[in-house]
């Protein structure tokens, strides 16, 4: 699948918007940039909280965040996002987004592998 500029501004807001959700604590609106699936899985936005908090704290709590190129993993369109943990850790989270029936963007999963330490 081809993404074009319009797609990865979308794809980008609907991280911004959802990161922005976890800072407020909504629950109710970081749910909503969630896909069908993850909605079906998680049943409430309070459990989808209670998710993320326990399990990545570093997207719900970032320091920095820092967008990569969009690109493609087992044909997920995927949103490479640097974060720093909390405590300090950077990360880079992988978020798999779909796209919906009219043409939006939800986050279809989220998984976070280190960053190797580069030497300059």
């Amino acid at each position: 699948m081809e993404i074009n500029d319009s797609d990865s501004i979308a794809i980008r807001s609907v991280i911004e918007g959802q990161l922005a959700a976890f800072l407020k604590d909504d629950a109710k609106v970081a749910f909503t940039f969630a896909s069908p699936g993850i909605q079906e899985q998680f049943q409430s936005p309070e459990s989808f909280m209670r998710m993320v908090m326990v399990n990545y704290p570093a997207v719900y709590r970032p320091r920095s965040v820092v967008f990569e190129k969009i690109t493609t993993i087992q044909d997920n369109i995927t949103q490479p996002v640097l974060l720093l943990s909390p405590h300090g850790v950077p990360l880079r989270a992988l978020y798999f987004m779909e796209q919906q029936l009219d043409d939006t963007w939800r986050i279809n999963g989220c998984i976070l592998v280190s960053v190797e330490a580069e030497i300059i």
